[in-house]
């Protein structure tokens, strides 16, 4: 079979769907660099099963599925250094552009020290819309523990930013 036969499809969607993939790994990762290799081992193992990914029909959710397994792997190998709540900084309430950059910063300060379970729940609950069912069957876990992680991650963002809870400046600090 020729190689092109085999990968039919895959450049494209790569091309169509690699960008909301990057934030995607970014937002599981609080990291750059981290977030670049998660997406690039992630499409790797795609590019694989890439006909029989494609045949099933929502090939993004498999991507973002073994993005979610390869994070956990990595996560039983190694920990990732956690940064302290207090080192967050606290900007000040300013609208100007200044202010909203040094928000998004400390936002993605808080973000990256939470643990990577917290922060995955968080992102696929609130960033990517999933219902509890469906954030617990993605990550292999039970409803209660969705629950718990996502209670125990929104309340370490809200003693870290007393202002979160506020919903007419959420919208402004969310990266």
């Amino acid at each position: 079979m020729p190689a092109q036969d085999r990968y039919s499809g895959f450049r494209e969607f790569v091309v169509a769907r690699g960008a909301a993939l990057s934030s995607a790994a970014y937002l599981l990762t609080g990291n750059h660099q981290t977030a670049e290799d998660l997406l690039q081992e992630a499409l790797a193992k795609t590019a694989v099963r890439w006909r029989r990914v494609e045949s099933g029909g929502n090939p993004e959710a498999y991507v973002r599925r073994v993005m979610l397994n390869q994070l956990r792997s990595w996560l039983r190998r190694r920990r990732y250094p956690q940064v302290p709540l207090d080192s967050a900084a606290d900007p000040a309430a300013d609208v100007d552009m200044a202010g909203r950059v040094a928000q998004r910063i400390a936002m993605s300060q808080i973000l990256a020290s939470l643990p990577p379970r917290q922060r995955a729940v968080l992102y696929l609950r609130f960033y990517e819309d999933l219902s509890e069912t469906a954030t617990a069957n993605l990550l292999g876990c039970r409803v209660g523990t969705i629950k718990r992680h996502a209670h125990d991650g929104l309340a370490a963002l809200r003693r870290a930013y007393p202002h979160l809870s506020d919903t007419s400046t959420t919208s402004e600090v969310v990266p």
